[in-house]
């Protein structure tokens, strides 16, 4: 096989944060814009010919925009609202149309006050209500609205709209929290057409008849390059043949914390074979991943956490010390699949050998066990089964967990070594 060459190192770390962010602002990211300008030709090349991604470069607006497209959408990816403090949950399907249908009013009129926007909005959705397209948006208490829905569909759309701001398409002038419960308040929000018009690079949802296709045919369609490659006998072709095979490999190499060589339609994966393999090496060495590669699992991390926002195993929050307490388990646990009461039996052992620990959860535990099991889905190390059931990955097998106790107490199964610091923590480690 010859090598293909690698991605300069200079535009490396410019990769990197497109891969997680999608997008970099000449004003807010000036070195990297100034980086990919200069290498704007290889990193365009880079990402068509590797992953099959448009880089697309706006030089009025000061903006690059890498437009990802993926036939397995990661269920647990997405925008998160945007909080204060922490790290905010995924953005609901309500407040992600409510974003669309902003920017859609924003087309119309790029300077717009918030009270204006919500009249809008609400007069848009109550014109598909009998079509059940569109969720409810009610913003008035009257007969039949409460006020704490008013006020829920007023969040709703701060938060839509606060998504767009952190994405650099609008700019807003003034607190918008404030609006949420004071109606008098004056909120002007401002958009550039330039850039809304970059926003969305899909195929125009009224040609491909979305609504004539089934729910599961949707995203195929969304991210196709052409109306022909939408239809569903173009789609399977497309995933099933070689070129299809190679790009949804290389995209999760590069997008995801692992990858399944098995998990393809082809009976031996595309990453199992020599080829596919060097060049999945080769794409995540020249973008700085480290990756660990086993016969049924590729595990892949970024030691510069420039493509991913997860912190896993860092942090000593009770949530991440429970995930990796049960991530100590996981590789001896003997079956395929773990339960909520399995896990729930580990952490009640565990707090008989440290009483101290996840105090704040003892009314609670089961609480704990979900967020747990959520941490390490997103780590890419369980995968949900069913209802209070989830997979264990291949992955857990190159983790070695330490658990320190700063009390001192009997040596057991759960406590490994003991230290003179209080508290109790957990070290992740992977091999």
């Amino acid at each position: 096989m010859t090598e293909r060459p690698m991605l300069d190192p200079d535009l490396a770390d410019a990769a990197r944060h497109l891969l997680l962010t999608c997008r970099i602002s000449s004003t807010e990211d000036p070195l990297r814009y100034r980086a990919v300008l200069r290498g704007r030709r290889e990193l365009s090349d880079f990402f068509r010919m590797e992953l099959g991604w448009d880089l697309h470069i706006h030089d009025v607006s000061g903006v690059v925009r890498l437009h990802k497209r993926r036939d397995d959408v990661p269920g647990d990816r997405g925008p998160r609202l945007q909080r204060r403090t922490g790290r905010g949950d995924l953005a609901p399907a309500p407040v992600l149309v409510l974003a669309a249908l902003v920017c859609e009013q924003l087309w119309r009129r790029p300077r717009i006050s918030l009270r204006e926007l919500l009249q809008s909005v609400a007069q848009v959705c109550a014109a598909e209500t009998g079509t059940g397209r569109l969720p409810p948006f009610r913003i008035v208490a009257t007969d039949g609205v409460s006020k704490r829905e008013a006020q829920a569909a007023r969040e709703d759309i701060v938060d839509a709209i606060k998504l767009l701001q952190a994405d650099g398409e609008i700019s807003v002038d003034a607190d918008l929290d404030r609006a949420v419960t004071d109606e008098n308040a004056e909120v002007f929000i401002t958009a550039d057409r330039d850039s809304l018009a970059n926003k969305f690079a899909s195929l125009s949802p009224t040609l491909l008849s979305l609504s004539t296709r089934p729910v599961e045919a949707h995203v195929a369609a969304l991210t196709a390059v052409s109306l022909p490659d939408a239809e569903p006998d173009a789609v399977m072709q497309r995933q099933a043949g070689v070129e299809g095979r190679r790009l949804t490999a290389l995209r999760r190499v590069v997008d995801d914390p692992a990858a399944d060589p098995g998990d393809d339609p082809n009976p031996v994966g595309y990453l199992a074979t020599s080829t596919g393999r060097e060049r999945a090496l080769n794409l995540a060495s020249s973008l700085g991943l480290v990756t660990t590669v086993r016969r049924d699992w590729w595990e892949i991390v970024d030691p510069t956490g420039t493509t991913s926002d997860a912190d896993f195993p860092q942090g000593r929050k009770t949530e991440r010390q429970a995930a990796l307490a049960l991530l100590s388990h996981l590789p001896f646990h003997g079956a395929d699949e773990i339960s909520a009461d399995e896990i729930l039996a580990l952490f009640d052992e565990v707090r008989q050998d440290m009483p101290r620990w996840a105090a704040g959860y003892a009314e609670r535990l089961p609480a704990l066990v979900r967020a747990a099991a959520a941490e390490l889905v997103t780590a890419g190390l369980l995968r949900q089964a069913g209802d209070s059931r989830w997979r264990i990955l291949p992955g857990v097998h190159l983790w070695r967990i330490r658990v320190r106790q700063g009390q001192a107490g009997r040596e057991g199964r759960h406590r490994a070594a003991a230290d003179d610091n209080a508290g109790t923590s957990g070290l992740g480690e992977q091999l």
